[in-house]
């Protein structure tokens, strides 16, 4: 058993225990990954049949990378094992078994804007407002319905949606749900939500196949079990029923999808589900220093819901945590930008050993004006997919309606591309048609002459025949062979390889792009079936943390926090560490919601393997207007002891409204950090506030304010207002504080209590 040298003996524990429910709480930068496939490694070499395996992660990338280190320990044999994602592994069971639910085998998957395209034509349809109606919230909202198992049937019979509904004028919003669902179904395709909904409901209904799948599984094993929706959960419990051997692997720690449907609740109750279970804690983290791991420690220790462990690192001490502190967000973006600089410079770093990761999309701006102009080369994960592409998104509608020709979606994306002389008035009769006879788009189309006049039925016709003509190719060609065939008689290449712009040599080059990595599909060793597919598939159910981490390209990675769940760096800056902007200000309504923000904030730390920088801005532009910001209160949960203040920076100009004398206050903060303390002694927070407010402080309306009043700020303490200037809402108001000095303030965001007229 030499796969079990190196492993700790934590590791070794919770890979050697086989059999019944087990749980392992891994830390950050544990060794998750080579417990998993250890683990499974054992139960192959233990007499396990591998297709007996069952194992859920949360991205494709992942999977491969356990089952290459499996194939390594035990063989070919690793092959046969179930692995992958839920959705990719669910969508395999359906393929097999959607005709017990009514679906066709060759469903198609919508994405995300394959969905809110039907939702767009059905409240068109429907004749909503769209602005009330918003595509995306009714796509959240059908979403979140399907993640806790709720039809649509369900949804307009359930009086307390239904009453939320219309307290919000949103009355229709069940009537949407079910038009969706049926035009999805008489597609023959289900969306992201609907891989696992119909997978629950096909276990449900169907006693047979859940018997069949629950002695066929005889061991799961569910990586980052604390991301599990409600839907997901029910599905692994139904499956694990029988022989109760189940092993789930995950850290609460690190539990920050909420939005997404995720309940750290399946983690912090997996005890309960099964009370023999048996449970195993990764506690050492061999990514970071000991600084690093000791300040996740104390941010984390503020929540309450967790399960406990003593995360510890036996690497270096390591440098100390540097928080930076800027006057503005693009000043914030220039220290960064040169504190990457400087250290690769002095250190010899590449460019992709750093990262920058924040909490918003909209702050990479700041970051890469200041990127640019020192010349250092960057990369943007989670922005546009390849395959979101337009280009791309054509050629891969004709492999789905070539697949499914009852995707009506990516039949309207087609038919008349390139143009082929069928125009929106034919498709529009087509569409009518189909649902004035209850038939399909497709069966219009391949009977053109029963529905069309005749120039719209010839021009049709031939559409129908070349798509015919494509499904034949695609069962007895490769899936490389197939897709070329469509590319080339489609005239879609044709199409491109004519447009000599540069936009169109582009559009020509991520098609060939396309075909390399349908070509190397083709050739892969791993898998045995390599029709069109099957790669259709694998591309539908691509996880967005699939695509980061690109170490092969000499770039500084920029990203939100939730993208770099997974990742690592050696060297990471954490930015925009204020208060409003993380912990978000959508966050502050509930204790929950904050404690997800601080889980957040743990990831976004333990991605540093070596060194780690916070930054945050003291002023920053929000809607055009120059705001002012405080920092964040969880820069006051980290013990001081592992911090380096770097407060250095000065601002852009001499008169900026907001920081007269700030920086001197903090530097004589920051001076008492240099003092030696007891190690008993609970360090002072270093954002403490000078000014204690009054009992039951609260901002009073400003605005009737004058010169002369005397005023208190919740931070800044008590002062007299010297001069107002501009006009409401943009009056600024011009303060002498008589702890900090002078100040200018903007009143609608001062949150000033005037003491007297």
């Amino acid at each position: 058993m030499d796969y079990l040298q190196g492993l700790n003996p934590a590791q070794r524990e919770a890979v050697l225990q086989a059999n019944g429910p087990v749980m392992i709480i891994a830390g950050a930068g544990s060794g998750k990954t080579r417990v998993i496939t250890m683990r499974v490694a054992h139960l192959i070499a233990s007499g396990v049949d591998a297709f007996n395996i069952l194992v859920l992660t949360f991205t494709n990338k992942a999977a491969r990378e356990m089952r290459e280190r499996i194939m390594h320990v035990v063989g070919p044999e690793a092959k046969n094992i179930w692995m992958g994602t839920f959705h990719s592994v669910f969508a395999k069971l359906l393929r097999v078994e959607a005709d017990k639910i009514g679906y066709p085998n060759n469903f198609t998957i919508y994405d995300t804007d394959d969905s809110k395209s039907v939702l767009r034509a059905i409240l068109k349809e429907m004749s909503l407002d769209d602005k009330l109606y918003n595509p995306n919230f009714v796509y959240n909202r059908i979403s979140a319905a399907k993640n806790n198992l709720i039809s649509w049937q369900e949804y307009q019979q359930n009086e307390q949606i239904q009453a939320d509904d219309f307290s919000t004028g949103r009355g229709q919003l069940g009537e949407i749900y079910k038009t969706y669902a049926g035009r999805c179904y008489r597609a023959g395709a289900m969306d992201f939500d609907d891989l696992l909904f119909q997978t629950n409901r096909l276990l449900k209904e169907n006693p047979e196949v859940l018997n069949k799948y629950q002695h066929k599984f005889k061991y799961l094993m569910v990586d980052e079990y604390q991301d599990t929706n409600f839907s997901q959960y029910l599905i692994v419990k139904k499956l694990a029923a029988v022989n109760e051997n189940i092993c789930v692997v995950g850290d609460d720690a690190q539990s920050i999808y909420a939005f997404r449907g995720a309940n750290i609740q399946n983690i912090l109750n997996f005890e309960k589900d099964y009370p023999d279970l048996k449970i195993f804690k990764l506690e050492q983290n061999y990514r970071s220093t000991q600084n690093i791991v000791n300040v996740a420690n104390s941010i984390i220790a503020n929540n309450k819901e967790q399960l406990k462990k003593n995360v510890f690192s036996e690497k270096e001490a390591g440098d100390k945590i540097k928080v930076m502190r800027a006057f503005s967000d693009n000043e914030e973006g220039k220290i960064v930008a040169e504190g990457i600089l400087q250290e690769r410079t002095t250190l010899g770093m590449k460019w992709h050993d750093f990262a920058i990761l924040y909490r918003t999309n909209a702050q990479s701006r700041s970051m890469e004006e200041a990127l640019r102009k020192l010349n250092i080369p960057y990369k943007i994960y989670g922005g546009q997919s390849f395959y979101q592409r337009k280009e791309i998104k054509d050629l891969i509608a004709y492999f789905r309606l070539t697949i499914n020709p009852n995707d009506e979606e990516a039949l309207k994306r087609v038919i008349n591309y390139p143009r082929r002389g069928i125009g929106d008035t034919t498709i529009d009769r087509i569409i009518v048609s189909a649902d004035q006879h209850q038939i399909t788009p497709w069966e219009v189309i391949i009977d053109p002459s029963k529905y069309l006049d005749g120039r719209s039925s010839a021009s049709v016709g031939v559409f129908a025949t070349m798509i015919q003509s494509f499904q034949v190719i695609t069962k007895t060609q490769s899936a490389y062979e197939a897709a070329l065939h469509i590319a080339q008689h489609s005239a879609l290449l044709k199409d491109l390889y004519e447009d000599k712009s540069v936009e169109g040599l582009n559009r020509y080059e991520n098609i060939q792009e396309l075909l390399n990595g349908i070509k190397e599909f083709s050739e892969r060793e791993d898998i045995e079936e390599k029709g069109l597919g099957v790669f259709m598939q694998d591309v539908a159910l691509l996880t967005n943390d699939d695509k980061a981490n690109d170490k092969d390209a000499d770039t500084v990675s920029l990203m939100t926090i939730h993208s770099a769940k997974g990742l690592e760096f050696p060297q990471v800056f954490v930015v925009g560490l204020e208060e409003n902007l993380f912990p978000s200000q959508m966050s502050l309504n509930s204790r929950s919601d904050l404690e997800e923000e601080r889980r957040l904030f743990y990831v976004a730390v333990t991605r540093a393997e070596s060194k780690l920088t916070i930054s945050y801005a003291t002023s920053r532009f929000k809607f055009g207007t120059l705001i002012s910001c405080e920092p964040s209160r969880f820069l006051d949960e980290i013990d001081a002891r592992y911090l380096e203040l770097d407060f250095t920076a000065k601002p852009a100009t001499s008169n900026n409204p907001f920081f007269d004398d700030e920086r001197n206050t903090w530097n004589k903060r920051s001076d008492t950090f240099s003092k030696p303390k007891p190690a008993t002694v609970k360090t002072t927070s270093i954002l403490a506030k000078a000014h204690v407010p009054s009992a039951g402080f609260a901002p009073s309306d400003t605005g009737n304010l004058q010169v002369g009043m005397e005023v208190e700020h919740e931070r800044f303490g008590y002062g007299k207002v010297l001069n107002l200037e501009g006009n409401k809402p943009d009056i600024k108001a011009t303060i002498f504080f008589k702890e900090i000095g002078q100040k200018q303030l903007l009143l609608k965001f001062a949150k000033l209590r005037i003491i007297n007229n």
